[in-house]
């Protein structure tokens, strides 16, 4: 099932960053540099979501949750059926709490390296 998600979370990022392409190059069709609007939405898109929306919250609820299944064995003495679900519980929760620090830290990443190559105001949106 994660793979499975994963893949459905690849397929999400690709498409989000098709679409912003072909967003781009409708609104520089008349545009002699629309090759590389182009290219900027799609890279800075998949980019972004894929760090954002895929790896990075990916690994924090991953480590979230193994930590949670550790200390739950170290402190109670409750079934592991309890604990796992307890765990995935507890992985659930963090979401609403991650989603603005890292799309915060995920801009200021790019910003400071991939859109400093093609220039501000292409930003993923």
């Amino acid at each position: 099932a994660v793979w499975a998600s994963y893949a459905v979370a690849t397929a999400y990022v690709s498409a989000d960053a098709l679409d912003k392409g072909r967003k781009a190059a409708a609104a520089h069709a008349e545009d002699h540099g629309k090759v590389g609007r182009v290219a900027v939405a799609v890279v800075d898109t998949f980019v972004w979501q894929a760090l954002a929306s895929v790896a990075i919250p990916g690994f924090t609820i991953n480590r979230v949750c193994a930590t949670s299944l550790f200390l739950l064995g170290k402190t109670t003495r409750w079934p592991l059926p309890v604990r796992k679900w307890t765990t995935t519980a507890i992985g659930l929760s963090t979401i609403p709490f991650i989603i603005t620090p890292i799309d915060r830290s995920v801009d200021f990443l790019l910003d400071s390296s991939l859109r400093k190559l093609y220039g501000e105001g292409e930003k993923h949106e």
